[in-house]
């Protein structure tokens, strides 16, 4: 029709012009980092580990960070059951562009140096992180947005994304190498608040579009073998060197592991069939990560990592089958795939355990590994009573950034 021809000629306009613009910017801007260049280095990362890398190291988790994202996350965003393909196509456009604008965006914030950016592995590491939002938001809106808008908001949603993470991670000094804060809670409530606006012009439009039928599919089951595979590792990437016991892989794997079991416990009180599909699964196997993010590297016991990812499992298919009804009908908010149970409440209940563990953290429980957890309290700047209080403040501070954010981008 010609409705859809002057859409896909809008796209690819889009698309044009963006990368253009991208193309420039890098020429002007960007730059490889020398070796053993100084610079401002996302908290998130943990750079003395770069010093002095293993052979190879930082690229093996830089791959296992692009493969977490593009067919883990990516798979995610396959439930709308007359538009797998497309949704799939969607999702790998969004995060190509997201990573492109991530890295200079993230580059001005941290490794802005002499009218350069100097750009590492770890650069592309942080970036992914920032995509992985940018696709969280992208599921509340799948079905309402169309490829333009979904570029739009990714192109509002990385700035935004980044001065949160800045202000989190670099002046206040919260601790979330695993991004249930900064990545997920940030993701789902931009993406619900922009869902929110969207709905207020589409009423009536677009609701047969919210086909997310759970039936098996086997996108579905390759994406969760995905998350299994290379999550532990896409948060280790983040904050973990390669010579230290990485704590946050050993939680991520038994907290997945009791999340993914809690499904199998609701299936049969909340669904006649009783048996969860590949999607429900999924939507655990996330839960239970997200919940872990924030306390990933904090010294939770391992029966911790179990109750945490147990209880993160029983979230997703009790907000499913529950919240998110009243969501559409009391708030029209329409969560198409179901973000506020799966990445928002998780990364909430993340960021307070992480509150909790911050309280109880001292040198002789942590030893040298303080320094990973919490960097502040290691270096006597704080007591650890003042670094949960900073954990706690930062909630509130990214639901600011997050819901504005989204609102403002519906807006435009």
């Amino acid at each position: 029709s010609p409705h859809a021809a002057s859409s896909r000629l809008k796209v690819s306009g889009m698309c044009f012009l963006l990368q253009m613009l991208i193309i420039i910017l890098f020429a002007v801007f960007v730059r490889y980092s020398p070796n053993g260049s100084p610079g401002l280095c996302s908290p998130r990362l943990n750079c003395s580990s770069r010093r002095n890398p293993g052979p190879g190291s930082s690229y093996l988790r830089s791959w296992n960070v692009h493969l977490q994202i593009l067919m883990g996350f990516g798979f995610l965003m396959v439930f709308l059951g007359r538009y797998r393909i497309e949704s799939a196509a969607t999702c790998l456009l969004v995060t190509a562009f997201a990573i492109q604008w991530a890295l200079l965006i993230q580059g001005f914030f941290y490794s802005f140096q002499n009218g350069k950016i100097y750009m590492e592995t770890q650069s592309m590491v942080s970036a992914v992180f920032c995509a992985g939002a940018v696709l969280v938001s992208t599921g509340a809106v799948l079905g309402w947005g169309n490829p333009l808008q979904l570029l739009l908001m990714s192109l509002l949603e990385v700035p935004l994304f980044s001065a949160n993470e800045y202000v989190l991670l670099h002046l206040i000094g919260v601790s979330d190498g695993g991004g249930s804060l900064t990545v997920h809670t940030f993701g789902a409530y931009f993406g619900l608040a922009l869902s929110w606006i969207l709905r207020q012009y589409h009423v009536g439009k677009r609701e047969q579009q919210q086909d997310t039928g759970h039936s098996p599919d086997v996108l579905a089951a390759v994406g969760t073998v995905c998350l299994w595979i290379f999550w532990p590792s896409f948060v280790s990437a983040a904050m973990v060197p390669a010579s230290v016991e990485p704590w946050t892989e050993l939680n991520m794997y038994v907290a997945m592991a009791a999340s993914t079991l809690a499904t199998f416990v609701m299936a049969p009180l909340l669904h006649k069939d009783g048996t969860p599909c590949m999607c429900q699964v999924q939507d655990a196997t996330v839960a239970g990560a997200v919940m872990m993010g924030m306390a990933g590297e904090m010294l939770l016991a391992p029966f911790g990592a179990l109750v945490a990812g147990f209880l993160a499992g029983l979230i997703p298919p009790l907000s499913s089958r529950f919240f998110a009804p009243t969501l559409l009908h009391k708030l029209s908010i329409q969560d198409a795939r179901s973000v506020h149970g799966v990445h928002g409440v998780p990364g909430i209940l993340g960021t307070l355990l992480g509150v909790l563990l911050a309280v109880l953290a001292t040198a002789d429980a942590y030893g040298d590994r303080l320094q990973l957890a919490f960097p502040h309290v290691a270096d006597g700047s704080r007591t650890a009573t003042y670094q949960a209080l900073c954990q706690l403040c930062a909630l509130p501070v990214t639901l600011l950034f997050a819901v504005l954010g989204g609102s403002v981008t519906g807006e435009l």
